[in-house]
């Protein structure tokens, strides 16, 4: 008896083992969508030099954001209730793979934006070999693990508020109105992964963000250097590269960290007028169904001489998220939001909790996602500082995501 208990201990722990392994191994680099190792329809040369993946990624939603009073004028019958009902932020058609066995290359057409944002990526990465890469077209700037994530892969369907809000300055200049977050741009990069633990990313981009798709850049009057955004970022990965993810149900059994630093100036950023610093601090694990990351990030915004204003100013933000599996197919996640929207020169902070449920519906790979949202205000001087600190930004919002990819 004791051996047939010990025979079926061992057995079940093969099952075990076995059913790890047959995860699949998911190829995140498009920054879209991840791609299984059978590569779905795929054309592929026989010796594997030369492979071409398309793929698509759907992202619909529902939206209900309620605004406080502040800024409202009822005169003119404006609602409480805004910029809410149905929206489809991203119909992406791509295609991936390689090239000569050296190359990887993506483009991704988002026919939901407008303007340059259609083209949401196209790029070429040459690999010399792991630790020695090169890439050059539009994709994402080195710059927190928040955007870095790949798209389909967040825990929530929309990023931390301090990266994507406008800061607020005492100045009516509609032209300044920087975000800490930087998001994608055209540019060249090069990057590697040392002995499997140490990554790097040094870049020059235009500093215009996604929208434009055109060389507008000159040379500054102040720095007298060329006006682009100049990146880098630095990771330790202590248990092999970290996949870009934020949790994925075919990936419950993996051990990855990273601990990353990162900074970025973009030098006459806003229409020729600031300077913009940027340095962030980034931690992320992903431990079997567990899944925390914290970030933190600094900008300073210095006016160029032109602009004839002598004051800089600092804001900072930060967020803290986890999320946990409380069964295969079902996420649970909580995050809480900090910034310092209006600098550090004058009080107040906004705060911002939320929490998230997914379901990953099986065989499928439809994503569904419910979070909510709230905006805190605390520690300004005045009720006209907490009033405008909000501006633009609902006080409750609400959203639920429906994602497909393939």
């Amino acid at each position: 008896m004791k051996i047939r208990t010990i025979t079926l201990v061992f057995a079940l722990g093969s099952l075990s083992v076995a059913n790890a392994q047959q995860e699949p191994v998911l190829d995140m680099e498009n920054g879209v969508t991840p791609i299984a190792d059978n590569r779905g329809f795929t054309l592929q040369s026989n010796d594997g030099k030369f492979i071409f993946k398309p793929y698509m990624y759907l992202s619909t939603t529902g939206n209900f954001n309620w605004y406080d009073d502040e800024g409202l004028d009822k005169a003119y019958n404006q609602d409480n209730v805004a910029n809410s009902g149905f929206a489809i932020p991203y119909a992406i058609l791509g295609f991936t793979g390689k090239a000569f066995g050296l190359i990887d290359y993506n483009i991704s057409i988002n026919a939901a934006a407008s303007g340059g944002n259609i083209l949401q990526q196209a790029w070429i990465d040459y690999a010399v070999n792991p630790a020695l890469r090169f890439r050059v077209g539009k994709f994402k700037t080195p710059f927190t693990h928040a955007y870095l994530t790949t798209l389909g892969e967040t825990l929530f369907p929309s990023v931390p508020m301090s990266l994507t809000s406008t800061t607020i300055m005492p100045y009516v200049l509609n032209a300044v109105t920087p975000t800490i977050g930087t998001g994608f741009d055209l540019g060249v990069e090069m990057h590697g992964l040392i002995k499997n633990k140490w990554g790097y990313e040094v870049g020059l981009f235009n500093g215009t963000g996604s929208g434009v798709n055109t060389a507008t850049k000159t040379l500054s009057d102040d720095d007298h250097i060329p006006s682009l955004l100049y990146a880098g970022r630095f990771t330790f990965q202590p248990k092999g590269a970290m996949p870009m993810t934020q949790g994925n149900s075919k990936m419950l059994h993996e051990d990855k960290m990273l601990i990353g630093v990162s900074a970025n100036y973009n030098v006459e950023s806003e229409s020729e007028s600031t300077n913009d610093f940027r340095a962030g601090l980034e931690f992320a694990w992903l431990k079997n169904r567990w899944y925390v990351a914290a970030e933190g990030y600094y900008m300073h915004v210095d006016f160029t001489k032109r602009q004839k204003i002598k004051d800089d100013f600092n804001y900072w933000g930060a967020y803290a998220q986890v999320g946990y599996f409380v069964a295969p197919q079902w996420q649970i996640g909580a995050r809480y939001d900090f910034m310092d929207r209006n600098s550090s020169g004058k009080d107040g902070i906004l705060n911002s909790p939320a929490c998230v449920v997914n379901y990953f519906v099986p065989k499928t790979n439809i994503k569904l996602s419910a979070m909510y949202q709230y905006i805190g205000r605390t520690d300004h001087d005045t009720q006209l500082d907490r009033d405008n600190d909000d501006l633009g930004i609902s006080t409750h919002k609400a959203m639920v995501m429906l994602q497909y990819a393939f």
